[in-house]
């Protein structure tokens, strides 16, 4: 889901980056509000997982790939607005460092996932949890905010890729960024994620909010949070199990690099050419491109991509804990109230 460079036309990227600043100014103020200080270091970590669940990726037959996100996961424990702030920053780890999405289609990126998936996600989950009175509310409720959220993430996506050949074309009718209309782009990308990349959100959602419920109790309470070695433990491992993502062969829909989108077949038949404003768009070299290491072989060097992005997001979060020194209000804050 990650939109790559030049897939939208700058115009679009900087109407949804647009859009986002003041989703962020909001979420600032909320997070400010609601988060005791003294747990803000623990978004680093919400960020990290949400990271580090974006590297595994899932195979659909056809070879396209997918993954969970972890958004309505940070919504349920730490309010959707903390959730926006934590999976933005993830993103922009990603972008800058990873080559994982655009720097350009960075606003846009933040739009599905940090805003629309949250949002949705947690909204649908506290709609279902006060009528779930069963023990396994909770995670039912989860299971499906998030399985809803990461969809409607997609769906957006998949409009803003589709009307790129509607409105950006050249003299000779060929589409300037991405080529593939809403009739193409929609299905193309909901196929993936109502099916087994929506599962892996819910998988991911649930697994982790059993787990952690069950090891670290205070961490959904107004509380200072005891040091806790097993959220710690579960963040290692992910590190160390981050290679299953290679073994998910082929590219997400829609994130292809120029050069291979002259020979995707969506129409029926091979493209046959490079749209003129991805051949000539922006271009960023990230540090460590697709997660890899130079001179490292691919497991290890996801491996330590990951203990780079993880440990980038704890220190920015904690260096920005000061910055978040006006509280008024912990009542709700893991409620996002």
């Amino acid at each position: 889901m990650h939109i790559p460079e030049n897939y939208l036309s700058p115009s679009t990227c900087a109407v949804l980056g647009a859009a986002m600043v003041p989703v962020w100014l909001v979420a600032v103020s909320k997070v400010r509000r609601h988060v005791p200080q003294e747990k803000l270091p623990l978004l680093g970590i919400a960020a990290a997982l949400s990271f580090l669940g974006m590297m595994f990726n899932v195979p659909l037959p056809g070879g396209t790939t997918g993954h969970a996100v972890g958004g309505t996961l940070i919504a349920i424990l730490f309010g959707p607005y903390a959730a926006c702030l934590s999976v933005s920053v993830a993103l922009l780890i990603q972008a800058l460092f990873f080559g994982d999405g655009g720097i350009l289609a960075f606003g846009a990126n933040c739009f599905n996932m940090a805003f629309v998936l949250p949002f949705t996600g947690y909204a649908v989950y506290q709609f279902l949890r006060k009528r779930l009175t069963a023990s396994s509310g909770e995670y039912m409720a989860a299971g499906l905010g998030a399985y809803v959220g990461i969809n409607a993430a997609a769906l957006v996506a998949a409009i803003e890729f589709g009307i790129q050949p509607l409105l950006f074309t050249d003299a000779a009718g060929q589409a300037l960024y991405c080529p593939y209309p809403l009739w193409i782009s929609v299905p193309a990308m909901m196929i993936g994620h109502l099916t087994l990349f929506g599962l892996a959100e819910v998988v991911f959602t649930t697994a982790v909010l059993a787990y952690l419920r069950k090891t670290s109790p205070d961490l959904f309470q107004s509380v200072r949070m005891k040091t806790n070695r097993a959220l710690y433990g579960l963040v290692a491992a992910l590190i160390v199990c981050t290679p299953l993502g290679l073994l998910a062969a082929g590219t997400a829909w829609g994130e292809w690099d120029p050069e291979e989108l002259a020979d995707q077949d969506f129409l029926g038949a091979a493209l046959g050419y490079t749209p003129a404003g991805m051949e000539h768009g922006f271009s960023f070299e990230a540090f460590f491109p697709d997660y890899a290491i130079a001179g490292l072989p691919d497991a290890f060097g996801y491996i330590l991509s990951a203990l780079i992005g993880t440990a980038l997001l704890v220190i920015l979060f904690k260096m920005a804990a000061p910055l978040f020194a006006s509280h008024t209000d912990y009542g709700d804050s893991l409620s996002g109230r």
